[in-house]
């Protein structure tokens, strides 16, 4: 019987392990590789379908929010009128995850 179209041990797949020092992973901005996102307050507007909400920040600017993970898990409640602290990616200025209530 012949051994042809047989894999014998190794990785599954024949992927093979590289051998280099692991640059690829690593990024050169910022310090420690991550972006920051920009952490902001905002009132609550409206609440929209899916935990989302409209969220105004002290500037006057709406954006549409979510509810961040935990928050989610420990089952906070945010209605109409919360203050609410966000986080912001720098490169989209009109979304935001809701990280905390603030009353």
């Amino acid at each position: 019987m012949s051994n042809r179209g047989r894999r014998r041990g190794g990785r599954p797949g024949g992927r093979r392990r590289r051998r280099d020092d692991g640059d690829r992973r690593r990024k050169s901005s910022g310090e420690d590789g991550e972006e920051k996102a920009v952490e902001v307050e905002g009132v609550i507007t409206s609440v929209l379908a899916g935990t989302q909400f409209r969220v105004e920040l002290q500037s006057g600017h709406e954006v549409l929010a979510h509810i961040s993970g935990k928050m989610r898990k420990r089952f906070i409640r945010l209605v109409v009128g919360d203050r609410v602290k966000m986080e912001m990616s720098p490169y989209d200025v009109t979304k935001a995850r809701i990280t905390y209530r603030l009353g």
